[in-house]
């Protein structure tokens, strides 16, 4: 297996970088990287994945903090960067010799933090962890919702063991040390006497049963790393930068404990005509000149298609109307927003000879009709 890329090198983030810089250096990568955005581009394809797995990690608080302090090692049993990680060594944090998987936070909290404290079961059930996704979708399919495919890659129950970590035809043995009970007593000698403490028991990582035969197919883990595809409804009304979760679609959990979550970063691809803020629309029209002048009916896009929309006589340039309802839907509700329409007037160029005239007459008669007005003004302006 390749030795894998620092993930706070991978989104180009310092080890001290917070929550939402995480986020936003995710967000940055994904929109470059993204498959559907680059088809048929497996470099863009490999380097998505390696961002979508860094962010997976960085943004979870625990593996994010198992990571600074043993790196992909104390996220990932199956990583291997130099041989360390095994069937039953230490390295491969399968169990001490016996391929028995256990939380590092746990047993070196009990080693090194004394005895105070409550000591977390490690057979106790606990949840998996929640994973990270991303998917492309155009403008209109966040209008009105869609139907899209999103790939992630998850932890799953493996499929050879059932998720024992033992071997087929074997099964966990009770610990010879601790009689499975998970614990060893550890007597000291002491200037106040000799002290007798409980600690988990080293062999079984206090479990209380060890593989001597583990699973060749996830080391003892009983888990195993998977790529999933999954068909999702999208929503009518999501925005840019909106996730969406997945409940128990994520890391399969411990000892019996439910699957994490699947949470899904919604990119969304600008459109050429519409912008969108909140759950308004905005978009420009073009008209002429004349149009402006005399009025008119214009047939103007909306997301629902093209509509009807009467301006009348002397329309100025950047008037803003407002189309009631034609925004988007609401997430929430069956409320929508509206749509504002802003008209911009076109200046025609390369005129006949003919045109300039008309046009020139109808200036002059515009101007005689509003001389009256115009010379009040200057009048004005002299006495300024």
């Amino acid at each position: 297996m390749a030795e894998k890329r620092d993930y706070y090198e991978v989104l180009g983030l310092s080890k001290g970088a917070s929550d939402d810089e995480i986020k936003k250096a995710y967000r940055q990568k994904a929109k470059q990287y993204h498959p559907d955005l680059n088809p048929g581009d497996k470099e863009a394809e490999a380097k998505f994945k390696e961002a979508s797995e860094a962010h997976e990690v960085l943004s979870d608080p625990q593996k994010r903090a198992r990571y600074d302090q043993f790196g992909h090692a104390g996220v990932d049993p199956s990583y291997n960067a130099g041989g360390g990680a095994g069937a039953g060594g230490f390295g491969g944090f399968g169990g001490f010799g016996g391929g028995m998987d256990f939380d590092l936070g746990d047993i070196f909290g009990s080693f090194f933090g004394g005895g105070g404290g409550r000591r977390v079961n490690p057979n106790a059930p606990r949840r998996g962890g929640d994973v990270e996704a991303s998917v492309s979708i155009d403008f209109l399919e966040a209008c009105h919702g869609c139907e899209k495919t999103v790939e992630f890659s998850h932890l799953e129950k493996c499929p050879d063991c059932n998720g024992s970590g033992a071997a087929a035809g074997s099964s966990p043995q009770t610990c010879p040390d601790c009689n499975g009970t998970g614990q060893v007593r550890m007597q000291q000698r002491t200037p106040f006497g000799v002290t007798t403490t409980m600690r988990p028991c080293p062999r079984c990582s206090g479990k209380g049963k060890i593989i001597n035969n583990p699973c060749k197919k996830c080391n003892g883990n009983g888990h195993v790393r998977k790529n999933r595809r999954l068909d999702i409804s999208i929503p009518a009304g999501i925005d840019d930068g909106q996730t969406l979760t997945l409940r128990g679609q994520g890391d399969v959990g411990i000892n019996g404990g439910p699957s994490g979550d699947v949470h899904v970063d919604v990119l969304v691809r600008p459109h050429p005509l519409f912008k969108r803020e909140g759950y308004h629309i905005f978009c420009e029209v073009p008209i002429t000149y004349v149009q402006a002048a005399l009025g008119d009916e214009l047939t103007v896009p909306t997301i629902d298609g093209k509509v009807k929309y009467k301006i009348p006589e002397g329309t100025q340039p950047s008037t803003t109307f407002r189309l009631k309802g034609k925004g988007v839907k609401s997430l929430n509700s069956n409320a929508r927003g509206d749509q504002y329409v802003t008209v911009t007037v076109e200046v025609p160029k390369d005129l006949s000879k003919k045109q300039k005239e008309i046009l020139k007459e109808l200036d002059k008669s515009l101007a005689d009709a509003k001389y009256e007005k115009r010379k009040g003004f200057f009048d004005r302006l002299k006495d300024l």
